[in-house]
This record gives structure tokens, C-alpha cells and sequence, in this order.
């Protein structure tokens, strides 16, 4: 990756089931291992290298230590919705084995960690009394990860809304969730913040959005055609509208009245697929750019500009909330730094004659999904059906963001391939 690309802080290879992150070897799928002899030495001095993961992937205790039921506790008790019928109830155990887990981290040669606080475990009902044995447990976690040299990058919010808010008021889906969030956030500083001097307010808010509100996939599990009910026609944007003035709001609270004295930093984490056009026709590149709007800029234009790509404007119309002239002026701005989860990339070809009815948020988009051109896979494919691996994707993707939303701060947070191979063999 050119150093040009954008100030780039490497932190985090993302650590999930069957996820691993690229590593120089002589295995048997070259196209895949081969790094071009890239080494840890070759990175320059203060490039960090971290690993993350979420508190509901890895924390267990899920029902335990005070904690209150989030959403996911809710959408995996549907009989069939998690493959085997599984549950967030143990997991890898890191609540009782941070200790073991920090070590590992250690033992090879991670900088940093960055995990999310469950904010069902701080408050078990999203508001009002606060389960001091959660409060401990993080205590706990950020002090050990401190003696041991692994530095604290903490994510306020990865997917758990706390279930008696949606509950309440359908969570994401009202106003009253702003306000929620950024007390909930201004606890998290308060208590943690003499520690932590990195902060996210939200990992892949668009995920919430798409596979929570637009198809049903994810918890809360809504979409137009779901048994929990929704609109995907609005309510991915009412939902994106609602986290987005949350995370401005708690990162008002952050620089109004601990920053200054605390001397940390606070983003956001987005995810992006790199959208490259099938061809070098007019029809292709818009194609492109409207899939970039839809997935990036529906976060990072109102966070520097102030307001909606123009391309979303357009096409959602009067089912795109709008931004208050207070509002604007909050969110805009509203980062120190920007991550960015790159995994994939992507062709996009125009589908020619659009569907003018609204149906859902991904079908506002008005693109098709290629895989290959001219026959030839546009990247190797991981064991994902949706991973391809695409180097110079990474490479366009950061440099968009450096050219197009003024050159922010990043970090690659997240970056990896799947396999189904033993993932004690680094040659796979």
C-alpha cells in the first residue's frame, strides 16, 4: 500500500471464527499467501498492529455477572436463525480468561486490542441503574491489557442493543435512542477514559442498518417480509439517521468535557467494499459511484459535509430523513479518526432499466454485482462465497477516502480471509 494513501494507522486484523489475518508463506495457494516478501519489519516505525474482536463474540457470561439481554441474546433463541441453534452463553469464556487471551495477544507481538463493551453489561436495561460487576470486569480487562503493553482501542457499541430498548421503543427506530447512547458513552468516559485514549462510537453502523432493518438477517431481525415485521423501504434509513446523531452526540459529550483533559481520540468504524465499475462506460462508473454513496457516503458525507450524498438525495427522496441546520452543524466534523473494515472488492455494472418503485435499501442502489470481467475472477475467492481477495481493492478504497472526505486520519481496522483449513497451520 502506498504511504501516500492516506495517514494510515494499521491497528487491527479482525480475529473471527475461520478468520485469519494474510501472512508471508509458502502454502500451497501462492495466489492467496504471497506477500511480495512483506515483513513486520518492513512497516515503519509506530505502525501498530492489533486484533479485535466483539463482546458478544467472545465474552460469554451472557446471562450472568448482572448483565441484561441484548438484542442478538433475542434474535438467537429463534429456533434455526444461528446454525446449530447456538448461543453467545460461553463462548471463548474471555469474561473469565482475558488473562490467557491478553498473554496470546502478547506472545505474538500485538500492539493492541480493540474490543467492544457490551452496554447491556453497564446497564442492564440501557438506562438508569448500572451493574457495577460489569463496570469491574471491563476495569479488569483495560488494567491487564495496560501491564502487559497491549494498548486499549474500545467500540462503544458492536451490534448489542440492550433488548428493553427495543423493547421500550424499537430501539434504533426512535429519537429517544440518541440521548440513550450518549449517556451510556459519557459513563464509558467518565469511568474508563483515564485509560483509554481510543475510542469508536459504532463498528459497521451500516451493517445495523442493511442486515438488521432492510433484510432481516441480523437482530432485531425486521425487514418488509419478516416475521418480526419492518419496512425495508424506511427503516434502514430512519435507523442510520438515529445512530448517526448518536455517535455525533456522544463525541459532542467526549470533546465538551473530557477530551481536553483526558487527551484521547474518537472515531467511528465503517466498513467499505471497494465498488470498482465492469467497465469504462458512463453507465458503470455511476453504477459504481452510486454503490460507493450508498455504502460509505451514507456515513462519511454527513460526517464532513454536513449532509446526504447528493446520489442518495436523489433516489431515496422524502424516505431519507433530513438533517436539522443544529444537527448539520453536530455531525459535521464529528471524528478524530476514521476506521475502515476492508475485505472485499467488487464490480459494478448498471442494470440498464431501473425499478422506480421503492422497495428496500439495497434495491435504491440500482447496480448489479459482477464477480469476474472477461472471464477472469476479479480476485482469488476465500471460503466465504462473499470474499474474494483483492489487494489493490484495499489500496483504492483508503485512497477514496483520503481524496474524497479530505484526507481524515485512518485506521485499516479490519482485514482478513476466511478458510476452512486447521488455523493452527499458518501455511493453510
Amino acid at each position: 500500500m502506498r504511504s501516500s494513501a492516506a495517514l494510515l494507522l494499521v491497528v487491527v486484523l479482525a480475529v473471527a471464527p475461520h478468520l485469519l489475518p494474510l501472512a508471508q508463506c509458502d502454502g500451497p495457494n501462492p495466489e492467496i499467501h504471497n506477500t511480495g516478501g512483506l515483513s513486520r519489519q518492513g512497516f515503519p516505525a509506530g505502525f501498530v498492529f492489533g486484533t479485535a474482536a466483539s463482546a458478544y463474540q467472545v465474552e460469554g457470561m451472557a446471562r450472568l455477572g448482572g448483565r441484561g439481554p441484548s438484542i442478538w441474546d433475542a434474535f438467537a433463541a429463534i429456533p434455526g436463525t444461528i446454525a446449530g441453534n447456538g448461543t453467545a452463553d460461553v463462548t471463548v469464556d474471555e469474561y473469565h480468561r482475558y488473562k490467557e487471551d491478553v498473554g496470546i495477544m502478547k506472545d505474538m507481538g500485538f500492539d493492541a486490542y480493540r474490543f467492544s463493551i457490551s452496554w447491556s453489561r453497564i446497564f442492564p436495561d440501557g438506562t438508569g441503574k448500572v451493574n457495577q460487576e460489569g463496570v469491574d470486569y471491563y476495569n479488569r480487562l483495560i488494567d491487564y491489557m495496560l501491564q502487559q503493553g497491549i494498548t486499549p482501542y474500545v467500540n462503544l457499541y458492536h451490534y448489542d442493543l440492550p433488548l428493553a430498548l427495543h423493547q421500550q421503543y424499537l430501539g434504533w427506530l426512535s429519537p429517544k435512542i440518541v440521548g440513550a447512547f450518549a449517556d451510556y458513552a459519557e459513563f464509558c468516559f467518565k469511568v474508563f477514559g483515564d485509560r483509554v485514549k481510543n475510542w469508536f462510537t459504532f463498528n459497521e453502523p451500516r451493517v445495523i442498518a442493511a442486515l438488521g432493518y432492510d433484510n432481516g438477517l441480523h437482530a432485531p431481525g425486521r425487514c418488509s417480509k419478516c416475521p418480526a415485521g419492518g419496512d425495508s423501504r424506511t427503516e434502514p434509513y430512519i435507523v442510520t439517521h438515529n445512530i448517526i446523531l448518536s455517535h455525533s452526540a456522544a463525541v459532542q459529550r467526549y470533546r465538551e468535557k473530557y477530551q481536553p483533559h483526558q487527551k484521547g481520540r474518537i472515531g467511528i468504524l465503517l466498513d467499505f467494499v471497494w465498488y470498482e465499475p465492469h467497465s469504462n462506460s458512463n453507465a458503470d462508473q455511476g453504477a459504481a459511484q452510486r454503490a460507493r454513496d450508498f455504502h460509505i457516503g451514507w456515513f462519511l458525507d454527513p460526517i464532513t459535509n454536513g449532509r446526504y450524498p447528493s446520489s442518495m438525495l436523489k433516489i431515496v427522496g422524502n424516505r431519507l430523513p433530513g438533517f436539522s441546520t443544529n444537527e448539520s452543524r453536530m455531525v459535521k466534523g464529528s471524528i478524530d479518526y476514521v476506521g475502515i473494515n476492508q475485505y472485499t472488492s467488487y464490480y459494478m455494472k448498471d442494470p440498464g432499466a431501473w425499478n422506480l418503485t421503492p422497495v428496500s435499501y439495497q434495491d435504491d442502489w440500482h447496480v448489479g454485482f459482477v464477480y469476474e470481467r472477461n472471464g477472469v475472477p476479479i480476485g482469488p475467492r476465500a471460503n466465504s462465497d462473499w470474499l474474494y481477495i483483492v489487494p489493490w481493492g484495499m489500496n483504492k478504497a483508503v485512497t477514496y477516502v483520503k481524496e474524497r472526505y479530505g484526507n481524515p486520519t485512518m485506521i485499516l481496522s479490519e482485514n482478513a480471509f476466511s478458510t476452512n483449513k486447521d488455523t493452527n497451520d499458518q501455511c493453510l
